[in-house]
């Protein structure tokens, strides 16, 4: 597989123009972070409520434009945010999709990939479970096979994000991102060195599959034990994100599940915003103080999903 570069985001940037939403970037609450300047990124407010859209989009059309698209469709596997942006992506550009998602998703997940018209399949309690019966797919009918985050088009169109968050924000410093497999982080990773932007990766303390990685100086299988597994539950980094996780000397950071599940509180409480629990984990860095930033710094955080149910907050 070859390693995404900012010319890919760049393609994807034309190719999803128009489809995919600019995301809003706001600033934060005034105080409180030693003097910097804090804006959030809320690229939650996709169409299917993550920020999987952007790859998403990239990846049909991309595939559409080569004529390598199969007569059968797509088929993903994912914990549901990827599944739900590859179904909404397959519907907007008239592409069958099939969705194999653990029995541990969401239900509000899976109704909505229902209500996309995705012929959904639930199989096994992980991710890996679903990656595996969603490739045996593929092989029996010849669908194209999409992975939630080891593809150049997916990471390519996740990168569009840091373009449209320099473009709100003059002079930004950071940009603070939770990492699952690795797809977000990578498409960030390649449009923040472009534009000499910090990277800050953050994962759940038993979610740790990048920073096992730069441990390792290799993708190692890690396990699986978070509040945010559902979105950040990969197993195994991908190769590209480790190349520019080392590229970028990103810094890669934990927070524990009691972190996260305030930051999402948080944003409820003073912002009334509604995310997942993936959504808050790089809030989740700042305001547990694990990211502290330099007097008139200029942070800009990740909101990437909000694919929950609005009734678990209090």
């Amino acid at each position: 597989m070859s390693i995404p570069q900012y010319d890919d985001v760049k393609a994807a940037r034309e190719r999803i123009d128009g489809i995919t939403r600019t995301a809003p970037v706001i600033p934060a609450d005034a105080g409180g972070f030693g003097g910097a300047e804090v804006f959030l990124a809320l690229d939650f407010m996709q169409h299917s409520g993550s920020f999987k859209d952007r790859g998403a989009a990239n990846f049909i059309a991309a595939h559409r434009q080569s004529s390598s698209m199969s007569d059968a469709g797509v088929v993903i596997a994912s914990g549901g945010n990827a599944g739900l942006a590859c179904a909404w992506a397959a519907k907007a550009q008239g592409v069958n999709a099939t969705v194999f998602l653990p029995t541990t998703a969401p239900q509000v997940k899976v109704a909505k990939l229902r209500a996309y018209g995705a012929d959904v399949r639930l199989v096994g309690e992980e991710y890996a479970d679903a990656l595996v019966a969603s490739r045996r797919f593929a092989a029996e009918t010849g669908a194209l096979s999409s992975h939630a985050y080891d593809d150049p088009y997916i990471a390519a169109g996740a990168g569009t994000l840091l373009p449209e968050i320099c473009a709100a924000v003059p002079g930004l410093d950071t940009v603070i991102v939770a990492v699952g497999g690795g797809g977000l982080f990578t498409g960030t990773a390649i449009a923040a060195d472009h534009h000499g932007v910090k990277v800050v990766a953050v994962e759940p303390s038993n979610c740790r599959a990048l920073n096992a990685a730069i441990e390792a100086d290799e993708p190692v299988d890690v396990s699986v034990d978070s509040v945010a597994a559902d979105s950040l539950g990969a197993r195994r980094v991908s190769e590209m994100a480790l190349h520019w996780a080392r590229r970028t000397q990103a810094r890669s950071l934990l927070v524990p599940d009691e972190a996260i599940t305030s930051a999402r509180q948080t944003l409820w409480d003073h912002r009334r915003i509604v995310v997942e629990h993936g959504g808050a984990t790089a809030l989740a860095a700042l305001l547990s103080g694990a990211y502290r930033p330099q007097p008139q710094e200029r942070v800009a955080v990740v909101l990437c999903g909000a694919n929950t149910d609005p009734a678990s907050l209090a």
